[in-house]
């Protein structure tokens, strides 16, 4: 098989792409840090069982939301959960599984700590760039995940995505 090399156009792209991913998670991470004496990572989880529904979501429903491991979502969770911000409840459909449920502290936390993650994302990113250009962004990052997560059938994902793995209706 003969490697396909970048092109210099493609390996300036993927370069700026690698630059401007660490930069800004850096810059978020120590924002919320900084802010709320927590890891972008315990935001995210925070921020996305506030917007599903009755604050809830199964393990593997947070951990594909947030593309990350089980294993670092459980990890993650017992953190949150020794601060009071998150509770893990059985599910009901299944004794092997379980729910994340986001507490009335964690609400309050998430509330506390989102306008200045909000204002750190738009200056970050959104501050630069024009009405063609996010949508632009949406579109490039939209394909790379279909094409990561096995939608688009040229790339081989799919059921090997650890998030993707699914033993019962609850875990």
């Amino acid at each position: 098989m003969t490697t396909r090399w970048l092109t210099p156009e493609e390996q300036r792209a993927w370069r700026a792409y690698i630059a401007a991913t660490h930069l800004l998670e850096d810059t978020l991470d120590r924002q919320l840090q900084q802010d709320a004496g927590m890891p972008h990572l315990y935001y995210s989880i925070l921020a996305t069982l506030s917007e599903a529904p009755e604050r809830r979501l199964r393990m593997t429903e947070l951990a594909e939301a947030l593309k990350i491991t089980r294993s670092r979502l459980t990890y993650a969770v017992t953190r949150l959960e020794k601060d009071g911000l998150v509770r893990r409840e059985s599910c009901r459909w299944d004794r092997r599984g379980s729910v994340a449920v986001l507490s009335d502290a964690g609400t309050a936390e998430v509330e506390r700590a989102a306008p200045g993650h909000v204002e750190t994302v738009r200056a970050s990113l959104f501050d630069h760039l024009d009405e063609e250009q996010v949508g632009q962004l949406e579109a490039i990052c939209t394909t790379i995940v279909r094409s990561l997560q096995g939608e688009d059938a040229s790339t081989p994902a799919g059921d090997d995505l650890p998030w993707r793995r699914r033993s019962s209706p609850c875990s």
